[in-house]
């Protein structure tokens, strides 16, 4: 069950509950009628609207991130107003089907009547965080604890001594033909493997800065695979804007490399592309290469770990797909959200 269904059934049935115990108090003060049953009807309706447009205020202006001392003076006048118009829609009701009072429009019953509906919007509030905070608790931890797996995973692939012995020994048949190349080898093989030895202690890194990670890879792997291996980018100038998992990119290229562009004579091309729409990124990476029909893509090559991640994370905000594009070119997509989004 998605979190918006499970948001709607804890409404209905909450309000539901708060109708119903409505009517069994008239009921026992034996002045359940008719017109009690729809007035009831109207405020569980009009308390089911005002606090999902509650809802919506507090995803749209991001208050599940703010700090207390910035949150409650906000929630406490967005619920003081919400309470006062309730009253108001009630006298209304009352109103028009010629039920109300001068009682009705006293002062102390106005005032009473007003902080009873803040009190249960208040409740209602309070829930509403106390469910964010400890799903957020939550999903943190298993993140946690399926990144540090991961990357332990990428670690071995990674820093494994074959992968460093291709890279200085490209780089030490440079040292006498190049120079200069071979120094700035040298850096960008010490920024891949900082990277990975910090990238444990961080959940998200800018995606630029992953970027720049999977461009020191893949030019050290042109040394060595020279004219078998090309490259490509092309980067929304926006695409900074977003938070990835570490080595998250990497291990997608590496797959590329390895299972794709090494095993053909000719060798083929890696290209990144990112482009930015309805506060999404899209990042696409194609490989030449083909998807063998043999293999299980969820079992094969790291990528249900990557699967995993994305779940833990973003959860159903996130997509991944990797398909044949073509009869030449493999396509890995992934969509990721905003880290600001919340659902």
């Amino acid at each position: 069950m998605t979190k918006n269904k499970i948001y709607w059934l804890c409404q209905i049935l909450g309000w539901g509950i708060y109708g119903f115990i409505q009517i069994f108090l008239y009921t026992i003060a034996e002045r359940f009628d008719v017109t009690q049953a729809l007035g009831v009807l109207y405020q569980v309706l009009y308390f089911i609207a005002t606090t999902h447009l509650l809802r919506n205020l507090i995803i749209r202006f991001g208050w599940l991130n703010l700090r207390l001392s910035h949150l409650i003076p906000r929630i406490l006048a967005v619920t003081l107003i919400l309470s006062a118009l309730n009253y108001g829609y009630l006298l209304s009701i009352e109103y028009f089907t010629g039920t109300i009072s001068k009682m009705d429009l006293m002062f102390l019953t106005v005032l009473i009547n007003t902080l009873g509906y803040w009190a249960i919007y208040f409740i209602w509030t309070i829930f509403y965080f106390a469910f964010h905070y400890v799903e957020r608790y939550n999903k943190s931890l298993k993140a946690e604890t399926a990144a540090r797996e991961v990357e332990l995973n990428n670690l071995k692939a990674q820093l494994n001594p074959h992968f460093i012995f291709n890279a200085l020994n490209s780089i030490r048949a440079l040292v006498d033909e190049n120079p200069r190349k071979s120094k700035e080898s040298i850096t960008q093989l010490s920024h891949i493997l900082r990277n990975s030895l910090i990238s444990d202690r961080k959940k998200m890194i800018p995606f630029m800065e992953e970027l720049k990670t999977v461009m020191d890879y893949l030019a050290l792997e042109t040394i060595r695979y020279e004219e078998r291996l090309t490259t490509k980018f092309d980067i929304d100038r926006n695409s900074g804007k977003y938070m990835i998992p570490p080595l998250m990119l990497q291990t997608l290229v590496e797959n590329g490399i390895k299972h794709g562009i090494s095993n053909l004579k000719h060798g083929g091309e890696i290209s990144i592309s990112t482009t930015v729409r309805r506060k999404q990124l899209h990042l696409q990476i194609r490989n030449t290469g083909q998807l063998s029909s043999s293999i299980k893509v969820e079992e094969g090559f790291g990528l249900i770990n990557t699967r995993k991640r994305l779940a833990l994370i973003f959860g159903e905000d996130a997509k991944f797909e990797i398909k044949n594009e073509d009869k030449t070119t493999v396509l890995t997509t992934i969509v990721l959200p905003s880290t600001e989004r919340i659902i």
